[in-house]
């Protein structure tokens, strides 16, 4: 699938489109991306309730396997990136390792964010944790109203 918006330059944080999530790498050069992912190269799927996850510097393409991809440096307005050789430099030095992986704290957005502004940071996470609460808090609220009119009800009778 097509790359969407700008070309990536070295150090941009690639976002790609899964059908359930979204998976990130950061750019490297020469077409490459250097991600964090399960050893079958699943990322998020076989990892998701914890484990290890590894290192992988590969073609973008193959990263996309099909999907659309972007740049999206939006934590830029949060925090100024470090150098992009630096960058490039930690990414690729970090090629080959097994590292821990966890959805909610260490997952290949976090990896990604934690190289480009040393600091790892995670949207998809905060969202579901919001949305979570939020919903928990309607069905709570729901819960109280539904046993509220219960309760009027059998008053009534």
């Amino acid at each position: 699938m097509p790359l969407v918006g700008v070309a990536p330059v070295e150090g941009d944080l690639i976002e790609f489109h899964r059908p359930l999530y979204q998976h990130w790498g950061i750019y490297v050069g020469k077409g490459c991306v250097v991600h964090l992912t399960d050893q079958q190269g699943f990322s998020y799927l076989s990892s998701a309730f914890g484990g290890t996850a590894e290192v992988k510097m590969e073609p973008l393409e193959a990263v996309a396997a099909g999907c659309n991809y972007q740049v999206n440096n939006k934590y830029d307005k949060k925090r100024s990136p470090l150098p992009p050789t630096k960058v490039v430099r930690a990414a690729i030095d970090q090629v080959g390792q097994t590292k821990q992986y966890s959805v909610t704290s260490a997952n290949c957005e976090h990896f990604v964010t934690e190289l480009r502004y040393e600091k790892a940071y995670c949207d998809q996470v905060d969202n579901a944790i919001t949305y979570a609460t939020v919903g928990g808090g309607v069905v709570a609220a729901l819960g109280v109203i539904a046993a509220f009119s219960s309760m009027r009800n059998k008053q009534k009778q």
